[in-house]
């Protein structure tokens, strides 16, 4: 979907587009407009790599600390303590600093792109409305870092 913003629906309303695409968003978080919100879970981090300059916060956690129910696949994900009221002041905190202090957009980043979605529409019920999913994920992120370095290192050798 590319660029963040609106567009017409087939009935003519308006309908808000919540994703945005990696390079957008990269770019956006190297002016300091907007924060990257890791929302794989810790073993995914462990596996692919972390994303530079990426706050963490596990979706599946996420959600439960928001109230929302959790599929038996989610739990089976997490640890199984259940966040306490510090976890919660802390994961406010965290996002109020962000979005309203700093005045940053906040991109949700996944594995693919679809828990993205989830997390940046409840970022937004939350009232957060500059809150994005980047489309294609970690995978697409990941794609996009070793094009940038292969570039890099293409224009270095050629330099010498």
């Amino acid at each position: 979907m590319g660029q963040a913003g609106e567009h017409q629906s087939h009935k003519g309303e308006k309908q808000e587009l919540l994703e945005m695409s990696a390079r957008t968003a990269l770019e956006l978080q190297r002016l300091n407009l907007a924060v990257l919100i890791d929302i794989r879970q810790k073993f995914e981090l462990e596996l692919q790599g972390e994303i530079p300059g990426a706050s963490f916060l596990p979706l599946f956690q996420f959600k439960r600390m928001l109230g929302h129910a959790l599929s038996d696949a989610e739990q089976e994900a997490l640890d199984e303590d259940v966040p306490d009221m510090r976890d919660i002041q802390h994961f406010l905190s965290m996002i109020n600093n962000m979005h309203h202090a700093k005045d940053l957009i906040l991109v949700c980043v996944c594995n693919s792109g679809n828990r993205s979605l989830n997390a940046a529409r409840l970022l937004r019920l939350l009232g957060y409305a500059h809150s994005y999913s980047m489309a294609g994920g970690y995978l697409e992120l990941d794609a996009l870092l070793e094009a940038e370095t292969k570039k890099e290192l293409g224009a270095a050798a050629k330099g010498r």
